[in-house]
């Protein structure tokens, strides 16, 4: 039997890079990863020339079978994201079920996930969250925000930053206008950014200076104060 590893990488800094995970990558028969142009930058960077191959949402599930196959027949895997600990938001989760499935060995390596640094610098209690990545786009947007209205604990969402008026103008309308929110942007790069205030207040400041980049939004739960 094979093994697959999850392997994080960088949100934005090299730096971030774990020396773990660079030989993982380098002794691995096979790298999986998310878009191989991107991947391959960050590969090139760190002298890894372990062979790729293709694994995203838009193929992961005709491709599941096939790699559990090459796993069994004692193919060790490296599965990577763009960005991010891989199944976070990001393909991942249907090979490693597969994986346990088949009595195949799953190892995650600790490493960088854009929300955790977002939560941790926002002010907001992080002794008790949720996570709901992205929202829904059109069908269930209205009843998810009707749901988490009601939840006292902390709420972490991603958003693009074409989206970001949008779903701040939605916590103002199902959460109220005095929500606290805070808003990280660029986590790790050269202008990252977190904007703190009330969710009218950082709703006002994004409309008047349109985000760019990777956004993580964390909101206070109901009740909370600042």
């Amino acid at each position: 039997m094979g093994k697959l590893y999850l392997v994080p990488t960088p949100i934005g800094n090299l730096e971030d890079m774990t020396l773990r995970a660079i030989r993982i990558l380098k002794e691995a028969d096979l790298i999986l990863a998310e878009d191989t142009r991107t991947s391959g930058k960050l590969l090139q960077h760190f002298e890894v020339v372990t062979p790729m191959k293709s694994y995203h949402m838009h193929n992961e599930h005709n491709m599941v079978d096939y790699l559990i196959g090459r796993l069994k027949n004692g193919e060790d895997m490296a599965l990577i994201s763009d960005a991010g600990t891989p199944a976070i938001s990001d393909p991942g989760f249907l090979l490693t079920r597969a994986c346990i499935e088949n009595s195949i060995e799953v190892d995650c390596l600790p490493g960088a996930t854009a929300f955790v640094p977002a939560l941790v610098n926002s002010g907001l209690p992080n002794d008790k969250f949720i996570f709901e990545g992205f929202l829904p786009v059109k069908k269930g947007r209205q009843t998810r925000l009707k749901l988490l209205a009601e939840e006292t604990r902390t709420i972490i969402f991603y958003e693009s930053p074409h989206k970001l008026v949008k779903t701040l103008g939605n916590f103002v309308e199902y959460f109220g206008a005095d929500r606290p929110v805070s808003v990280s942007r660029e986590l790790t790069k050269l202008y990252e950014e977190t904007v703190r205030g009330t969710a009218e207040e950082v709703l006002k400041h994004f409309t008047e200076k349109p985000p760019k980049g990777e956004i993580v939004i964390i909101v206070g739960g109901k009740n909370n104060k600042q």
